[in-house]
């Protein structure tokens, strides 16, 4: 399932389920039919997320050698990477003074 977040100040951002819960989940919100991040909620929702990506890179250097016995031929992404474009969202949104809604 894909959930679709929207903001007057960016593009829509669509996103799987999976990770929408996730990145959800770490700024305190919870995915519903339909939900909000008000612009009071913005700055606090910013800082939990680069708190989160900032921890994830210390777990998954960028350069990180891949074990040749691992069975992956990729590095699949972490928290960071797939993160990016929702904080960017949410940096415009702040910028803007809109909110970000998502349904699905």
């Amino acid at each position: 399932m894909l959930i679709t977040f929207k903001s007057h100040a960016a593009q829509d951002l669509i996103m799987m389920k999976d990770l929408a819960i996730t990145l959800l989940g770490i700024i305190g919100k919870h995915l519903g039919e339909r939900g909000v991040i008000t612009t009071e909620e913005l700055p606090r929702a910013i800082q939990k997320l680069e708190a989160a990506v900032s921890d994830a890179k210390k777990i998954h250097p960028a350069n990180s050698s891949v074990n040749e016995d691992d069975e992956h031929e990729e590095e699949p992404l972490h928290l960071g990477q797939r993160a990016y474009p929702f904080l960017d969202m949410l940096r415009a949104s702040q910028k803007e003074g809109a909110d970000v809604l998502w349904g699905v």
